[in-house]
């Protein structure tokens, strides 16, 4: 389906599904009259409504938002920011290099699937580095003085494949983050 705006693709939908505007607001908890306003562009809902009408309809909340808006855009960049960058608070608070990309994650998860992507592999990375680095630091007890030189190879290729993934992140919006261990299993289809 080519991008359409949020009335066009909500309209197509219910009537894919056969619903009129009273039997999509009895699926859900929105008003006939808030439904009639949205398909007819009076009104810009806010995501929650559309987490519900898309429930109803059973199709994904991007079958009905159109993301071509730029302040949207901006806005995804910004939690792309936060959630590839907050790791860095690591450097100066003990695990925050996964507990505050884990709080955004959970938090942002169910608003779009490049949130939850995104998030779950910035955590399975710094798991992975935060378990390295602890292996590291019990290395010395097997190789004194030569745990030194380990350790600091992990923090520096941690630091170097988080600033390239930020970058990454926010000019094509991928991320590719080597020797993370899957902790987080991407959720059944």
């Amino acid at each position: 389906m080519k991008k359409q705006s949020l009335k066009e693709n909500l309209v197509y939908q219910r009537k894919l599904k056969g619903y009129t505007q009273a039997e999509l607001s009895d699926k859900t908890t929105v008003g006939v009259r808030t439904i009639q306003r949205i398909e007819k562009g009076e009104v810009e809902p806010h995501l929650q409504t559309v987490k519900l009408l898309a429930a109803g309809l059973d199709v994904e909340v991007e079958d009905l938002i159109v993301l071509d808006d730029p302040k949207e855009e901006k806005i995804q960049r910004k939690w792309m920011l936060l959630i590839h960058a907050s790791p860095f608070f690591g450097l100066i608070i003990p695990f925050a290099n996964i507990l505050i990309p884990l709080f955004v994650w959970i938090s942002k998860a169910d608003d779009s699937k490049v949130y939850d992507t995104h998030g779950r592999t910035v955590v399975n990375f710094h798991m992975s580095i935060t378990l390295y680095f602890i292996l590291s630091l019990l290395i010395f007890f097997i190789l004194p003085g030569f745990n030194f030189f380990i350790t600091g190879f992990i923090v520096l290729f941690s630091i170097i494949v988080t600033v390239r993934n930020i970058m990454s992140a926010l000019e094509h919006g991928t991320c590719k983050y080597p020797l993370a261990i899957p902790f987080l299993k991407p959720k059944a289809a």
